[in-house]
């Protein structure tokens, strides 16, 4: 089922993620809800670049940089250069577009 982004925000009113989100998008959600333990349940344990790209920004959300750094450098992505609200976004919308 494909969702818009616009979609998604609108879903972030509920009390849960919709049950059809891929774990990338239900951590996002959470994350986007202020509830970081359940955003970093979802992708700490993933295995790919996707996740450990999550998983970056979550830790970079937490304030600890140097942690994000490594997790940044494990999904071959540079340390971004925008506001965590705009890597949110970006991330949100990548997830989307698979």
């Amino acid at each position: 089922m494909t969702m818009t982004y616009s979609a998604f925000r609108e879903s972030m009113a509920a009390a849960t993620p919709p049950a059809h989100l891929s774990p990338y998008l239900q951590a996002l959600w959470f994350a986007g809800n202020n509830q970081w333990d359940a955003a970093h349940d979802l992708v700490q344990d993933l295995p790919d670049k996707k996740a450990a790209h999550i998983h970056a920004y979550l830790h970079r959300l937490e304030g600890d940089d140097g942690n994000a750094g490594y997790w940044y450098a494990s999904a071959g992505v540079k340390f971004p250069g925008v506001a965590v609200e705009d890597e949110w976004e970006q991330l949100v919308k990548s997830c989307l577009e698979v």
